[in-house]
């Protein structure tokens, strides 16, 4: 099978590269697909999937605690860790399963092996039984990217913990150390939080969740607060002491430093692209911050080579790579796709309160030099939320004052990740403020939130 050519071959099977080896199928290219570990990537096998898998069981396991507040009886509720566990990692393998099924479906050809780029348009891949010598004048780096590990904090999979470890934990944590408030860590602090560990977040920026829109951080930081976390905003830990059974963390706080007993630390703190060891300095590509440098269209300046997904940059997303991964294939087979706008895509956080956002914040939309409307509407306003017994959650819209332009959209509550699409299909249709107000929205559900921030923003809402 030396010397293969194709018109197309993808680095990386997540759901850039996948989705990208799919679509140029699609097109009419010949496709192969290079992939050193799991079909479907981190996202299916180590992050998006099996995470919700996890917050799932835990999200039942507190309604279940809360039994009584919806004229139900549940006894001696407990848990299996070892159970929630492996129904994680059965979801994770389903899903891997059908993502090879896919391939074949498509005629993409696989090779599962660690993939290098000897020279212009040429891809050697070192599987088990050997090498393969593979060319294409069309190559997609969709590498993923890895958890950022920081000097003195490393993981040891035994006291100190990436996001796989807490996957797959050795045990239930007693006391636990989150290090990292962005999407990660905040939904691993949820989920050992509600199965009753002592959990404290540190997060070195002056607010948790600091991508999100700051009225939603703060309101998302009570809720955390009140089911028993503690939070440290602009705090830094300095050093781990590892012991026997323990780690003594100094945690730097307003210029004074503290020092804690942890039994587990969970290491949160971003992470870098996959850009070492596949020979990218010897093409020229530039590489910056750990990340590949490209353009709007995913081009790294050198012919043929487009980058997509986590080693491309921020935001770090499945959705994002996927949505590149088909405009990647759709130029390399001749079209005109439009370049991804960063701006159009959604942020989901899956803890509890869930949290949801699209577009810009009111601090960045006032940045951006608009005249702005804010809308509000609170989820206890909601018949159908109080029907759920979910009555604690917002729901914020931000408007150009000018033009009724939706500039963003921002959600803390039950089921927000599911919500969250309207306003971005709302956004995509370049839909105003009129049109939403026109839209009749269905009764009753939690959607009709979404038309009274709408109200709310110019004054008009009905339930509040």
């Amino acid at each position: 099978m030396a010397g293969q050519s194709f018109d197309m071959i993808v680095i990386g099977a997540g759901p850039g590269g996948y989705v990208a080896a799919i679509r140029g199928a699609q097109l009419g290219l010949s496709v192969a697909i290079v992939e050193r570990e799991h079909m479907g990537g981190i996202c299916l096998n180590w992050g998006c999937i099996p995470t919700k898998a996890l917050l799932r069981s835990s999200e039942v396991f507190h309604l279940m605690q809360n039994a009584g507040a919806y004229g139900l009886r549940a006894d001696a509720v407990d848990y299996d860790l070892d159970a929630v566990v492996k129904r994680s990692r059965g979801v994770a393998k389903q899903l891997n399963a059908g993502v090879s099924h896919l391939m074949k479906k498509n005629k993409v050809t696989t090779f599962m092996g660690a993939a290098t780029l000897p020279g212009a348009a040429k891809v050697r891949v070192k599987t088990d039984s050997g090498t393969e010598e593979l060319s294409s004048k069309n190559i997609v780096l969709a590498t993923g990217a890895r958890a950022r590990e920081l000097p003195g904090l490393e993981a040891d999979g035994d006291l100190v913990w990436t996001y796989k470890h807490a996957l797959v934990p050795p045990r239930m944590p007693k006391k636990l150390l989150v290090i990292g408030s962005g999407a990660i860590g905040i939904e691993f602090a949820s989920f050992y939080n509600t199965l009753g560990a002592e959990t404290t977040v540190v997060e070195v920026l002056d607010r948790i969740l600091p991508v999100e829109d700051a009225e939603i951080s703060a309101f998302a930081k009570k809720a955390f607060e009140k089911q028993g976390m503690v939070i440290r905003e602009a705090c830094m830990v300095k050093q781990l002491d590892r012991g026997k059974g323990k780690v003594t963390a100094h945690l730097e706080q307003g210029g004074k430093v503290t020092r804690e007993d942890f039994d587990t630390v969970i290491s949160a703190v971003g992470i870098v692209g996959n850009t070492e060891g596949l020979g990218l300095e010897a093409l020229g590509v530039k590489v910056e911050r750990a990340h590949v440098v490209t353009d709007r269209h995913c081009r790294t300046g050198v012919e043929g080579l487009y980058a997509i997904g986590d080693v491309a940059g921020a935001p770090w997303l499945a959705h994002k790579a996927s949505h590149e991964g088909v405009m990647v294939a759709e130029l390399i087979a001749g079209g005109a796709p439009h370049a991804v706008d960063p701006d159009a895509i959604a942020g989901c956080t899956y803890c509890q309160p869930q949290i949801a956002s699209v577009g810009l914040t009111e601090a960045q939309a006032k940045e951006a030099g608009h005249e702005i409307r804010i809308g509000r509407f609170p989820f206890i306003g909601n018949g159908k939320a109080i029907a759920l017994g979910e009555p604690e959650g917002l729901i914020k819209t931000v408007f150009d004052a000018k033009t009724g332009a939706l500039l963003g959209a921002h959600m803390v509550g039950a089921e927000v990740t599911e919500l969250i699409q309207g306003y971005i299909v709302a956004r995509q249709l370049e839909t105003t403020e009129e049109d939403l107000m026109h839209t009749v929205f269905p009764h009753p559900t939690l959607s009709e939130m979404m038309h009274e921030s709408v109200l709310d923003a110019f004054d008009r809402a009905i339930h509040m």
